[in-house]
């Protein structure tokens, strides 16, 4: 079945369409005041404490670009910074009580959408669409992003 609109833009229809449910959701939660880049940040952090550097390198951005992030983020409530047990005078960045409960938010509602996905388009159907978005990931040089969640 074949549309005049171009793929590229379906896909980022969707992408768009999919991110507002989510920001609209967080919002309405009191989350308000999360940055584009804020949810592979809390899960970067999720699994373990990261020096700013190592973030960087795991979200495939510049030590800048994450020191600005980080930033916004430690002074929203969403990041902590903890001395490093191993080293004296470096830290490591942990999620707060509040980036622990906007990334248990930002879960919960991804686990209803692909619900209510899977409830009107079936298994088979959402599961060759995840399989295709994560091969389209991958080729993107992002797999190793991919991976990290």
């Amino acid at each position: 079945m074949a549309s005049d609109v171009d793929f590229g833009i379906v896909l980022g229809l969707a992408w768009q369409s999919f991110t507002d449910a989510l920001r609209a959701d967080l919002s309405a939660r009191g989350f308000d005041d999360l940055g584009s880049a804020y949810g592979y940040v809390f899960r970067a952090l999720a699994a373990e404490a990261l020096h700013q550097n190592e973030l960087a390198r795991r979200l495939g951005m510049t030590a800048q670009g994450a020191s600005k992030i980080v930033g916004e983020m430690v002074a929203r409530g969403y990041v902590e910074r903890a001395p490093d047990p191993d080293d004296g005078r470096a830290h490591r960045l942990r999620l707060g009580e509040r980036g622990r409960a906007a990334l248990a938010a930002a879960r919960r509602f991804h686990a209803g959408y692909e619900r209510r996905l899977r409830a009107e388009l079936g298994e088979r159907r959402v599961d060759e669409l995840r399989r295709a978005l994560e091969v389209m990931a991958g080729e993107a040089g992002s797999g190793a992003v991919l991976r990290a969640f």
